[in-house]
């Protein structure tokens, strides 16, 4: 069974930073993708990044410049450096781990809230 569980979380002032890690255990194989997501009260969950096992990455548009991803794949660690961080960033941000070669599988973390102050 992988467990995933995220950390680095807190609460900063606008402008601050702040690094999130993200550890998949239980599993032999590298995840072929991992990546961040956020929640903040009252919507949906959003994409912030995501990179590949080959180090391909994707940003949201709102992070674009500010955040950074990047992943340790012998240790099936990922982390999202938060710079310039805004009011709207606020939000708890879940860790995914996907393996998308058979057998095909999904895993979520328990999320880490992140909250910036104006």
């Amino acid at each position: 069974q992988v467990h995933v569980v995220e950390s680095g979380g807190g609460l900063v002032q606008a402008g601050g930073s702040l690094r999130l890690s993200c550890v998949a255990s239980g599993t032999n194989r590298s995840a072929n993708r991992m990546g961040w997501y956020r929640q903040a009260p009252g919507k949906q969950r959003e994409l912030v990044a995501h990179i590949t096992s080959g180090g391909i990455t994707n940003y949201a548009d709102s992070v674009k410049g500010r955040f950074t991803i990047s992943r340790d794949n012998a240790k099936n660690t990922v982390y999202l450096q938060m710079n310039t961080l805004k009011p709207e960033d606020t939000a708890v941000y879940y860790c995914n781990v996907a393996f998308t070669t058979w057998p095909q599988s999904d895993y979520w973390g328990q999320g880490t809230q992140v909250t910036v102050s104006s």
